[in-house]
Order: C-alpha cells, then sequence, then structure tokens
C-alpha cells in the first residue's frame, strides 16, 4: 500500500498484496498462524492458548481468535513471526466523498463510490452517506471490520459540520442535544455546538437514517449542506473532495481497540 501520508486522486491505486491468499481476507486462526510460522506444530499451540500463554496486541487469545496482517503474536513474550499473512495485506482506506456521489458497490448505480475511487482492490464502504451530503467514509476489503464496526455504531462518535436554511435560535442546540422523535423512537442524547448564525457542528453516536436532516427538520430547519468531518479518530486532515489515502497503522489499531468487543454480524 502507499505509505500513510499520501492521497489519491480517483483511479490512483497502491500497492497492495496478492489476493490469492483467499482464507487470509476474513484473517487466519491464531493456532494455525503460530504452526505456519514454524513454532510449533497446531496441537501445541492450541495448548499454549489454553495455557493464556499466547496474546495477540497484548491480549490473551482464545482458541479460534483470528489475526489479522497487522496484528502482533506473542508467545511467553516473544513475538512469533509468520510468512502466512504477509502475501496479502487488507485495504482500509479514508474517502472525501463528494456531494452526488453514491454510497453503493452495486456497478449499474451511476456515480457510485467504488467507480468514484477507481481502487484496484475489490472495496466496500463502511456503512453510508446520504448522496447530498459529503466527507468522509470508511472502505476496506476485510468484511470482518465492517461486520465489527456496523454493530458497534452505536458506541463510536460521527462527528458532522451542517449548515441551514435560517438563523439558529438560542434553544436549537439545547433541543437538538437532548433528543428528538423521529422513526417512532427519540434520538439519543449528543453534543451540538453552534459555529455561527446557520452553522453547527454534531456528534452523534447513532446511525438513524437522514437522522440529522430529520432532527432538524423537526425543528423548523432545512439542511441546505452536510459535511461528516470525523468517525471514531478519523478525520479528513489533508483530504481534498474526491480524494482518498489509506489508513495508519496506528488508526487502524484505535479502530481494532474500539471494536475489540463487538460480535461478529
Amino acid at each position: 500500500m502507499a505509505s500513510s501520508s499520501s492521497t489519491h486522486s480517483p483511479h490512483q491505486t497502491t500497492e497492495s498484496g496478492d489476493a490469492k491468499a483467499n482464507e487470509s481476507e476474513l484473517g487466519i486462526r491464531v493456532n494455525k498462524f503460530i504452526s505456519e510460522s514454524g513454532f510449533c506444530p497446531r496441537k501445541k499451540a492450541d495448548r499454549l492458548i489454553k495455557e493464556d500463554r499466547v496474546t495477540i496486541n497484548g491480549e490473551l487469545c482464545r482458541l479460534g481468535t483470528k489475526v489479522f496482517p497487522e496484528d502482533v503474536v506473542l508467545i511467553d513474550g516473544v513475538k512469533v513471526e509468520s510468512r502466512t499473512l504477509t502475501d496479502f495485506k487488507h485495504v482500509y482506506i479514508v474517502y472525501n466523498k463528494p456531494i452526488g456521489v453514491t454510497c453503493t458497490a452495486a456497478p449499474e448505480v451511476e456515480n457510485n463510490i467504488i467507480d468514484a475511487i477507481g481502487h484496484k482492490e475489490r472495496i466496500f464502504p463502511i456503512g453510508r452517506l446520504d448522496k447530498p451530503s459529503e466527507g468522509l467514509i470508511l472502505l476496506t476489503t476485510d468484511g470482518d471490520i465492517v461486520n465489527k464496526i456496523l454493530r458497534a455504531e452505536n458506541t463510536h462518535d460521527k462527528e458532522y459540520l451542517v449548515t441551514v436554511d435560517k438563523p439558529i435560535d438560542e434553544q436549537f442546540a439545547e433541543r437538538m442535544s437532548e433528543g428528538i422523535p423521529i422513526l417512532n423512537t427519540v434520538t439519543k442524547p449528543c453534543k451540538v455546538r453552534v459555529e455561527s448564525s446557520h452553522v453547527f457542528n454534531i456528534v452523534l453516536n447513532q446511525g438513524l437514517n437522514r437522522q440529522i436532516r430529520r432532527m432538524s427538520k423537526y425543528l423548523g430547519y432545512t439542511v441546505t449542506k452536510l459535511l461528516r468531518t470525523r468517525i471514531m479518530n478519523i478525520d479528513l486532515t489533508g483530504l481534498e473532495p474526491n480524494q482518498w489515502r489509506d489508513l495508519t497503522e496506528q488508526e487502524l489499531a484505535e479502530i481494532r481497540g474500539a471494536i475489540k468487543d463487538s460480535a461478529n454480524a
């Protein structure tokens, strides 16, 4: 992959591993990782795991736990090196989606996000961002992390900068932050900060359909511009509209830490 500091416009590509290692698209079991490293046979690896002598990224693992290319496996504190995963690395990118691009991998949809990016690997978006909205969205080849992020959606932050059609009154931020009745429920409390007469910042840890637009409409406002600026620890720094970059190892490690307790879908 390209270095973490590089950005790419559509139809530029980055170096990535050979997708022939199909089993590693969702990682491989830790006992196989250990055995293929040459450290010990798989049955002994199972025993080491049961004896709590094996850690992944500093945490004890269980039988069946999977290892991914970025993970660090230790046995009794000694790092295990294996070439099993070195021929393939998942793609994890952040894209500054412009208005008019649709967040779907369906090739028949005009202006779909996959065509807009033009990546050579088979990536797909994590979640959605409305066609008339713009800003940050994550894409990957890693189906496992997609499931975990989506299942943990109500526990991680998403930040937006929103412009509305008329001046914001004094009660707007307070009412938005306390919860608004939409879609047969009441939205969870959130953080709202007024930036100017027509602009506010909002941090959600919820993902209802067109949530911000519906919340604003309930209070008598129409959203004229919606920009997502952050998801968890990832932001748009350095990315112009329609540009993308690879996640850094640090960013990916922080994401994995934030979703480590999420079950697979």
